[in-house]
């Protein structure tokens, strides 16, 4: 599930450029001796700090650059001794340890427990003891200037297991040139940042720190570090933790201390960040025998915590389990929660909404390969994970592959639309992963019980894009079709096995520089403020299933002859424009199906009223966007998605290696082109279910593949039930396209018959047939008709250029008013020629005996 890149390797990346320099130096290599190799901090510029033990027994401290791969030498103790931790300020003047005991004895024996050493390596020169005490001391250099390359100044952080931390003020002077010292190390300026916490986490990447106190109740406080050397407390969050959570005081991500054991007992807790905005508490509870597994997600941005309670799925012996801490990960907008040799839950930070939208693994799906039982992380600059006992620094994706195969038949519901939703939103899927999951929805078009996974591939898809564009769309826009349905299947709602009990959190507090309208801080207050504000309104994400209704009635207006003077016709016309406009100005030279190529004004008129109706709902949730930006939105939104529908039909049709021969109408279908059929009826009723606009052309194309590929009297059933649209441009090429034979003639009337009569009087014209001349000749009789009703002129009987039948005087009357109109009509065939009278005459003779029933059709 997890994809664990080394990206540093202390044998690969140390011991042997180490081995590798004493050889140049004529050493034996027999001789060479590197022991204790340990890594000891990741500054923020992700240099690693490390140590380890020559030939002559000494402990060395080196510094190796992951931008260049290159290793340096930094300091030489005259004995060996135990580093605890370390750090090493940016200009790489000065180096800050915390010893322990030293195992076998030696020159440097502290009078009390443990010391911590200030030492100036630029040359190497005085050594300064900035403390001696019997606690543990974590220190850390301040890195607020990446970009900077010298300042007369350095910050050092001091955390005590006593329960205190301090900020140390050095100021930096040079001599005799390069030579860089510290000033008025007698009197080193300090300030208390807090005296009483029980746990505390840096993090280096953003320059904050957390700390947990606990004098009446728990509360989380973070102070942030900022460029100008002054700190601040800005974040105050009371959190509900269980007593006794913390028997003795925690000190996170301070480096690595190889000779500290590792805690099982008490309660594990972690603090996420991200840039947008997002904050997490996690922490796990105490373990007592073989008790359930419980944890909580304090998901900070929404305001509330999601409690999962575990229980273990194999026999577990007594006392096994208590050695066991859940491991919490921070990989892009899940946490990871994992127990080795148990579960994996991955928990979705940003969309919480449902369970089934984080994913839940158990058994061989939750192994992961790089991490041991008894492996010891530190989250590190660059979302990364130390391993202090292997030596190994790790980069974490989500694996692709392995949520693909999680789509496959034999997984459960909940758990396929997770792995779906964590592909399509949450990671940056490139074109071959995105053509991969066509492919596997055109290998699995059935609908599935809870879910339609092509809904859920559109909006899924076109959410993240948008949502990248503009972050403020997150809880307005769709991104999963689940919602449209008025009630959630069984296997949505829950996952064996998992209970989860959601809680509301206490409002955090944000203060001091954090309201500035910059950075994190910002982004936290402002998501914090959304969030409230979107619960106490109804429906604020948009449903496009709202629009339904609209739909219905604008269909009915689209079938009469009132939409000409429509202004809300025109109005939708408009917005149709500016997305089509947009939408053909991309990938024009990768097309491959023949879409937007023709007036479709059924599907114009839905996109033009989905811009609408989506306009209309981001005013109304979001009006500090202004009109403006809103416009861009929706109209961007609704291009995104023809366009994605769009890539869907090329990409099934350049598998299925379809031609342009699909669309002749004179030959039966192939297997592709059934299976291609067959993909777009899905992708058609997927629409339909959502009221989704489809590519203009898409009915026309649907069409023609139907006729190719269905039998007559089960094309006719699909027309009927409303399921294939007879557009005008498939009929123009159904009647140009096949011959007149008794075959083709009764598809032909067929077709026309289920016409509106508006286009097959238009359509009929195309068609060379006696009986589609008799239409035209019909009506062109009525206009003559109509327009000799209106001008209400007399006509006078010539007997002697009546024809020489018997005659009939309505007939005869008949033939004088249209030869009376003939010079001001046009032909409808060709213009310019007069009416074939007699034909005239017979065929209106024909109509007469039929209108009085004296003759059949």
């Amino acid at each position: 599930m997890l994809q664990f890149t080394t990206t540093f390797d202390i044998q690969r990346d140390i011991v042997s450029n180490i081995l590798a320099k004493e050889e140049t130096v004529g050493r034996n290599r027999d001789i060479v001796l590197v022991a204790d190799t340990q890594i000891l901090n990741v500054e923020r510029d992700e240099a690693v700090v490390y140590s380890w033990r020559g030939v002559t027994g000494n402990t060395r401290i080196g510094k190796y650059d992951p931008h260049t791969k290159q290793n340096k030498l930094l300091y030489t103790f005259d004995k060996q001794v135990c580093i605890s931790n370390c750090s090493l300020n940016k200009e790489e003047t000065l180096l800050a340890v915390s010893l322990t005991r030293s195992v076998q004895g030696g020159d440097l024996k502290p009078v009390s427990k443990y010391l911590t050493l200030l030492i100036e390596i630029h040359p190497i020169n005085n050594t300064k003891v900035i403390k001696a005490v019997d606690c543990k001391v974590k220190v850390q250099f301040l890195y607020p200037h990446l970009s900077q390359n010298m300042v007369q100044e350095s910050h050092l952080l001091v955390a005590a297991e006593d329960g205190y931390i301090d900020k140390y003020h050095i100021q930096l002077g040079r001599q005799e040139g390069c030579k860089v010292v510290m000033q008025n190390t007698e009197h080193l300026v300090k300030d208390r940042v807090t005296d009483d916490f029980c746990w505390a986490q840096w993090d280096s990447d953003t320059q904050r720190l957390f700390f947990l106190t606990s004098k009446e109740k728990y509360v989380l406080k973070c102070v942030q570090f900022f460029p100008d050397h002054n700190y601040e407390i800005l974040f105050i969050l009371p959190l509900e933790l269980p007593n006794g959570s913390f028997t003795s005081v925690r000190l996170l991500n301070f480096g690595h201390d190889y000779y500290q054991e590792q805690e099982n007992k008490g309660m594990k807790l972690t603090v996420f960040t991200d840039k947008t905005g997002i904050m997490c508490v996690c922490y796990s509870h105490p373990l007592h025998g073989t008790e359930d597994y419980t944890y909580t997600i304090a998901l900070v941005h929404k305001g509330f915590s999601k409690t999962f309670t575990v229980a273990p799925q194999e026999t577990v012996l007594p006392g096994s389990m208590s050695n066991l801490q859940p491991l919490f990960i921070s990989v892009g907008h899940y946490v990871v929660v994992y127990v080795p040799g148990h579960f994996l839950h991955l928990i979705n930070c940003r969309q919480q909404d449902l369970l089934c939208h984080s994913l839940f693994l158990s058994g061989a799906d939750a192994h992961v390969d790089a991490l041991k039982v008894n492996s010891v992380l530190v989250n590190i600059p660059g979302h990364k994970l130390l391993d202090g006992w292997m030596g190994k620094i790790y980069s974490i994706n989500i694996s692709h592959d392995f949520l693909l195969q999680l789509l496959s038949p034999n997984r459960p519901e909940a758990q396929r639309l997770a792995a779906l939703h964590c592909v399509l939103v949450q990671l940056e899927p490139d074109r071959d992963l995105e053509e991969k999951i066509i492919y596997w929805i055109s290998e699995n078009m059935m609908s599935f019980n809870a879910f339609d996974q092509i809904q859920e591939f559109i909006l899924g898809s076109v959410y993240r894009k948008c949502y990248q564009q503009s972050p403020s769309l997150n809880k307005v826009l769709p991104y999963s079709s689940v919602f449209e349905k008025k009630e959630l299947p069984v296997a949505l709602t829950a996952i064996p096995g998992v209970k989860c009990t959601p809680e509301l959190l206490a409002q955090p507090i944000i203060k001091g520089k954090g309201r500035n309208p910059q950075g994190y801080w910002n982004e936290l207050h402002t998501i914090i403020e959304r969030t409230k504000y979107f619960e106490a309104v109804p429906n604020p994400r948009y449903r496009f299933s709202q629009i339904k209704s609209d739909w219905t009635k604008l269909q009915a207006v689209l079938n009469t002859d009132k939409k000409k003077s429509s202004n809300y016709l025109q109005q939708l016309e408009e917005n149709t424009k500016k997305v089509l406009s947009m939408v053909d100005t991309w990938h024009l030279d990768k097309r491959v199906v023949p879409l937007f190529q023709e007036v479709d004004q059924p599907q114009r008129a839905l996109i033009g009223l989905t811009v609408e109706k989506l306009r209309e709902h981001l005013n109304k949730f979001l009006p500090q966007l202004g009109k403006k930006k809103v416009e861009t939105l929706v109209v961007n939104y609704t291009a995104k998605l023809l366009e994605l529908l769009r890539h869907m039909l090329d990409t099934l049709w350049l598998k299925l290696n379809l031609g342009s021969s699909v669309l002749c109408l004179k030959q039966q279908g192939s297997l592709e082109e059934w299976t291609m059929f067959h993909a777009m009826c899905r992708i058609l009723e997927a629409a339909e279910g959502l009221c989704l606009p489809l590519p203009p052309g898409y009915s026309t194309l649907l069409s023609v593949l139907g006729v190719r590929c269905l039998p007559r009297h089960t094309f006719f059933l699909y027309v009927d039930q409303g399921f294939l649209h007879l557009t005008e441009p498939f009929v123009s090429r159904l009647l140009t396209d096949l011959d007149n034979s008794n075959h083709n003639e009764e598809l032909k009337f067929s077709v026309l018959k289920r016409l509106p009569e508006c286009l097959a009087q238009r359509v009929c014209q195309l068609w060379d047939h006696p009986v589609s001349s008799a239409c035209i000749t019909t009506q062109c009789v009525r206009r003559l008709l109509e327009k000799y009703n209106k001008t209400k002129a007399s006509v006078q009987l010539d007997r002697d250029k009546l024809s020489p039948r018997p005659e009939f005087l309505p007939l005869d009357y008949l033939v004088a008013i249209l030869s009376d109109m003939e010079q001001k009509a046009t032909n409808p065939f060709v213009e310019e020629e007069h009416v074939d009278a007699r034909f005239v005459e017979e065929t209106a003779l024909k109509q007469t005996l039929i209108k009085l029933g004296f003759e059949s059709m």
